[in-house]
């Protein structure tokens, strides 16, 4: 589970920054896109977060343990929100991989096989599930139990207020395509997971 500590020195929350170049994506995801969305949007986030949380305990807290202790608060709203977005475009971002898409590794394949019946019955659930998330959200691959499953999330909600583990996540809010894609956002999400998706990445997160 990918796990984004606390800055030593501020106490405060960083951006981690991009695993590849912002061109890196290029032609699936623009850099322009990239600029915006990574520097403007995922940047807010985190900023925000910070703003939130400057001179209270939950400074000690971990991205994770923010998101579980002010997840179904009415009253730490905007905090829960910054926190679960900031976490859930870090792991986005490497569920992207410049050289993605392709055949997954041998574990995680026979996994997606058994769930799924085929890799592309995954990858057409995961388009599926993106086209018919009305509004913003995102899509995850996760694991419930012993079992892979598709999800969507509203807005800034993630898996792992539910038990689950996320393995992939694709960003469907109209930010992460639009310069590319404008509306289609079903070009956009078959775009990335014939080619930029991170098999490796949900791999790794299924140990």
């Amino acid at each position: 589970m990918l796990s984004l500590d606390l800055n030593e020195t501020t106490m405060l929350h960083v951006q981690w920054p991009l695993p590849y170049a912002t061109n890196a994506l290029d032609p699936t995801i623009s850099a322009a896109t990239i600029a915006v969305h990574y520097g403007k949007h995922h940047k807010g986030y985190v900023d925000a977060l910070n703003e939130l949380i400057a001179g209270t305990e939950l400074t000690m807290l971990s991205l994770e343990e923010l998101i579980a202790e002010t997840a179904g608060d009415p009253a730490s709203v905007a905090i829960f929100n910054n926190a679960a977005q900031s976490w859930n475009h870090a792991f986005y971002w490497r569920s992207l991989r410049p050289k993605g898409g392709g055949e997954p590794p041998l574990a995680l394949k026979q996994r997606i096989e058994a769930s799924f019946g085929s890799l592309d019955a995954c990858k057409k659930k995961l388009a599926a599930a993106a086209t018919s998330q009305f509004g913003s959200g995102w899509v995850w691959l996760v694991l419930d139990a012993d079992e892979l499953k598709v999800i969507r999330t509203s807005n800034a909600e993630t898996p792992l207020t539910m038990r689950m583990k996320p393995l992939l996540a694709i960003d469907v809010w109209e930010h992460a395509y639009y310069l590319d894609y404008q509306n289609s956002r079903l070009d956009y999400v078959n775009a990335v997971l014939d080619n930029k998706i991170n098999w490796g990445f949900a791999a790794t997160n299924l140990e």
